[in-house]
């Protein structure tokens, strides 16, 4: 039984361990910026680690105030591409950490 126990914790141990390596990847990643385009590029969004919307960019012939949906929906496709692709890049680090397991509650 309690070899059980020993090796319950170091489960745990190695749990808590690549929680904290997932952190600092975290942290790192935070000043990374991932950038996405829309619209042929008359939409750029940059979203960093964190995926916060840092800089917004507009080409100002797409703005139509007789067509405002379209530039929301330019805006709005920018934006989740870029925190797709922000998600992304933290996923593929996290792997390397966990070896691709999905381990609930790590991350």
């Amino acid at each position: 039984m309690s070899g059980q126990k020993q090796g319950i914790g170091g489960i745990v141990k190695q749990a808590q361990r690549m929680q904290q390596q997932i952190t600092k990847v975290q942290d790192s990643l935070g000043d990374v910026e991932v950038e996405a385009t829309a619209g042929g590029g008359v939409v750029t969004a940059v979203v960093n680690g964190r995926q916060e919307l840092v800089k917004l960019s507009i080409d100002p012939t797409v703005v139509d105030p007789a067509d405002v949906e379209s530039l929301q929906d330019l805006v709005m496709a920018a934006v989740n591409l870029a925190s797709k692709n922000a998600q992304a890049m933290l996923q593929e680090e996290v792997n390397k950490i966990t070896g691709g397991l999905n381990i609930p509650g790590l991350f």
